[in-house]
């Protein structure tokens, strides 16, 4: 999508627009049924709005390429993944409220276990409780010492931290020290470009003490660091859409791609229901409301069908709330595709549907992955297109042209 010629149609009214995302919600069959956790779930309220909508399959990237949360989100947003990227350091930071400075370097880390051959066995320490994440960022921040830097470890969530090296000279050309596999050492922090050659050596000596103040501890003995980054600067969802926007997620990485640009992030509760109130309590002061659910993905990074498909049902019952508020359109999707057969993200196509009451619709009966197939959105919309559909559906854009 072409974020200039959409900025120069743009109108205003006062419709509103609702983007449900079901983080990680495209899975693949079951042996025992053939059926999805979407497929299997039993949504009846999804199911009747699929049948008023048009549907389709969405492509968060590109085709064959498996997103991230950050690329996969702002597709979704409207921003070209492969042109807006930043890291998971910099949304994990934004997320937390951290006060990221211009040339601080920030990456997102895993507190993970390993074994005594330094291999990973859970990169996640059973995910932790936040209280003794709390804990060991406190252990850090303690003992941790790298000369000409300052380090700042800061918990995010469960077994997630936020680390930021502030200097000089810093670079975020970094690759991950994750291996993203059970059974392989952390890997070294490897430059992507010689300008990182200095930063790199930074994180080495972090990890290295990381690795030795940890090592008694249980099970999160050791930490694994992704999507190094520095702050960006970017055109933000008012500038380019017209919209007043706000971010209902319960997870900080979500709130924090939401705030890189320029929604309000709304203080909500952990739970569904919680996500819910807040979307209701807030109706009246947004134009557009991004509604974020995150356990879709966790149980589907789990291997645990049935309690993503339990998630699932969960949302759907809560559809009747979300229709009762008179939204002018409602898009549901996800950001990637997370099948709990894989136990990670896949580069599979996203269901998608979009309801308005000037929507074409299809003959889509039924909310799921081989319905959509047969959608009128068809089966590789860019995700980023998603934005301008809605946008049109709620008369927010000018004739294009005499």
């Amino acid at each position: 999508m072409d974020l200039e010629l959409i900025q120069s149609l743009v109108k205003q009214n006062q419709s509103k627009i609702v983007f449900l995302i079901m983080d990680g919600i495209g899975g693949l069959p079951r042996d025992e049924d053939g059926k999805t956790e979407l497929e299997a779930a039993f949504t009846p309220h999804l199911d009747e709005l699929a049948k008023d909508s048009v549907c389709g399959l969405q492509t968060p990237v590109s085709t064959a390429i498996t997103p991230g949360s950050g690329p996969g989100h702002l597709g979704v947003f409207g921003y070209n993944p492969l042109k807006y990227q930043v890291g998971r350091g910099v949304l994990a930071a934004n997320g937390i409220g951290f006060d990221l400075k211009e040339g601080d370097v920030a990456a997102r880390g895993n507190f993970c276990t390993i074994n005594n051959q330094d291999q990973v066995m859970d990169r996640r320490a059973g995910r932790i409780s936040t209280e003794k994440n709390i804990d060991l960022c406190n252990l850090l921040n303690e003992n941790i010492s790298i000369p000409n830097v300052e380090v700042f470890v800061e918990t995010v969530k469960e077994h997630r931290f936020l680390v930021v090296f502030r200097g000089e000279n810093l670079s975020g050309k970094i690759k991950d020290t994750d291996p993203q596999e059970i059974g392989k050492k952390p890997l070294d922090p490897i430059v992507l470009d010689s300008s990182a050659e200095y930063t790199a050596g930074l994180v080495s000596r972090f990890i290295s003490q990381a690795h030795m103040i940890l090592k008694d501890e249980h099970p999160a003995n050791m930490v694994l660091l992704r999507g190094f980054s520095q702050k960006p600067s970017w055109p933000l969802m008012k500038e380019c859409f017209g919209l007043k926007s706000a971010a209902i997620a319960a997870y900080p990485m979500y709130r924090g791609v939401a705030k890189l640009i320029g929604m309000d992030v709304l203080e909500t509760g952990q739970s569904i229901d919680e996500e819910f109130d807040t979307l209701e309590q807030h109706w009246d002061e947004y134009d557009y409301f991004y509604l974020h659910i995150k356990k879709t993905d966790s149980y589907g990074e789990d291997g645990d069908f049935e309690k993503k498909k339990a998630v699932i049902e969960e949302v759907d019952r809560q559809i009747p709330r979300l229709r009762a508020l008179h939204p002018d359109v409602i898009v549901v999707t996800g950001d990637h595709s997370t099948p709990s057969k894989l136990k990670m993200h896949s580069w599979h196509p996203v269901p998608v549907l979009l309801w308005s009451k000037d929507c074409r619709k299809d003959s889509v009966d039924q909310f799921g992955e081989r319905a959509c197939i047969l959608g009128g959105l068809g089966t590789r919309l860019p995700a980023d297109d998603l934005i301008a559909l809605a946008l049109a559906n709620a008369n927010r854009l000018e004739k294009f042209g005499a």
